[in-house]
């Protein structure tokens, strides 16, 4: 028989944290957004595109242009 451990206390986020946090997510949707709007690739490397963030990127590693 296993017991569940017990649940992990909450934090109280300050308010920048609040603010952090949405606008994280309001970039998250932003990116989801213009992914969703740009034609496909033909005949790419496939994945996403390795240079959304203005930085070259392959499998984590990142190098600016």
């Amino acid at each position: 028989m296993t017991q569940t451990p017990p649940p992990a206390p909450t934090k109280t986020l300050t308010p920048a944290a609040r603010r952090a946090l949405a606008e994280a997510e309001a970039r998250r949707a932003d990116l989801d957004r213009r992914l969703a709007e740009a034609p496909p690739e033909t005949g790419g490397r496939g994945g996403l595109e390795p240079a959304r963030y203005g930085d070259w990127e392959i499998k984590g590693l990142t190098s600016d242009f």
